[in-house]
């Protein structure tokens, strides 16, 4: 009798764990990251936090490498709510035209210049944006200072660039700023470009050192020409499912995300550093652009920002009055 009762007393609480794990809601988290990337630290970062605080509720779950779809896809995935978070850059400057502010290059000074900005700039002005065209931002990450590659020459001076097939993100402020620069641009997604670099289909590509390493693509591009060209963040975004989830769980996931925010661009000025230096070991040659000849080749894409995007000048003015030399 008496193992009998114990045994029906276990099936009592297995079937309360079954039941009890039943009820957690799946919060599905898709990146574009590859292993050992930003993107992946900061997610994981994000769910270790949001998971603790959720045990039993809720669980965020990463899926990174683009196995939910690319940042396209992701994004529709996100409208329809079969995603219920992604980590957009670059792609956001599609979605609305106040988020082409961070295609505007050398607009950030440093991360401490960006620290400024996101609060100052992109939570009051940026956030409303993404509401507007149904998306919610609930936390700003980084992707990074971007980088130029190529298979050609070394990049010093914007003429440097002519003739040079140069993947870029999906956006039409990327692409028009490196026509103006003299390369001939193309959008592509990030899964399809260690192909198109490995059989020449493009002779190089722009992004932070972090995807740079991560994608593998030092084993295909001779040229590393540090350009600083753009700062590029990462946007925790969220869809259709948002309002579906528990007030409590929509708490939780925005402080953790914001929890997050310093820890991103921690790591991302660590792995600057740490990366390089792998770069040059893995045998790229390594130089520093003109910087000067670069912004001064910039006033085409600053004047069609402050023309086309309502609001522009007034951003790009509070930007600059938050640079430390400002």
């Amino acid at each position: 009798m008496k193992a009998l009762k114990t045994a029906l007393l276990a099936s009592v609480l297995a079937f309360g764990v079954q039941n009890a794990q039943a009820d957690e809601i799946t919060i599905k988290f898709g990146h574009v990251g590859a292993p050992g990337s930003l993107f992946e630290k900061s997610v994981n970062r994000f769910a270790e936090i949001a998971n603790a605080k959720l045990e039993g509720e809720a669980q965020v779950v990463p899926y990174g490498s683009s196995q939910l779809g690319n940042d396209s896809q992701l994004l529709r995935k996100l409208k329809l709510g079969t995603v219920d978070l992604a980590l957009p850059s670059s792609i956001m400057s599609s979605v609305a035209p106040e988020f082409s502010l961070f295609e505007m290059p050398y607009l950030i000074q440093d991360r401490e210049h960006m620290k400024k900005v996101r609060d100052a700039v992109v939570r009051p002005k940026l956030y409303p944006a993404a509401e507007r065209k149904g998306y919610r931002v609930i936390g700003v990450w980084e992707n990074g200072f971007r980088q130029i590659t190529n298979n050609e020459r070394p990049i010093d001076t914007p003429e440097d660039l002519q003739g040079i097939k140069l993947r870029t993100p999906n956006g039409e402020w990327r692409v028009a700023m490196f026509k103006s620069y003299g390369a001939n641009p193309a959008p592509m997604p990030l899964s399809e470009v260690f192909v198109a670099l490995q059989t020449g289909a493009m002779d190089g590509q722009e992004n932070p050192l972090v995807q740079i390493y991560s994608q593998r693509f030092q084993e295909v591009q001779k040229y590393l020409s540090i350009s600083n060209h753009v700062y590029t963040p990462a946007y925790v975004l969220a869809g259709a499912s948002w309002n579906r989830l528990p007030e409590h769980v929509r708490e939780v996931l925005t402080a953790s995300a914001e929890e997050v925010e310093d820890y991103a661009l921690e790591q991302g000025a660590q792995l600057d550093d740490e990366l390089l230096a792998k770069m040059k070991e893995a045998g790229m040659q390594v130089n520093e652009v003109d910087t000067q000849s670069f912004i001064d080749n910039s006033g085409y894409i600053y004047e069609k920002f402050a023309n086309e995007v309502d609001g522009g000048q007034e951003m790009l003015d509070r930007v600059e009055q938050l640079r430390s030399d400002g």
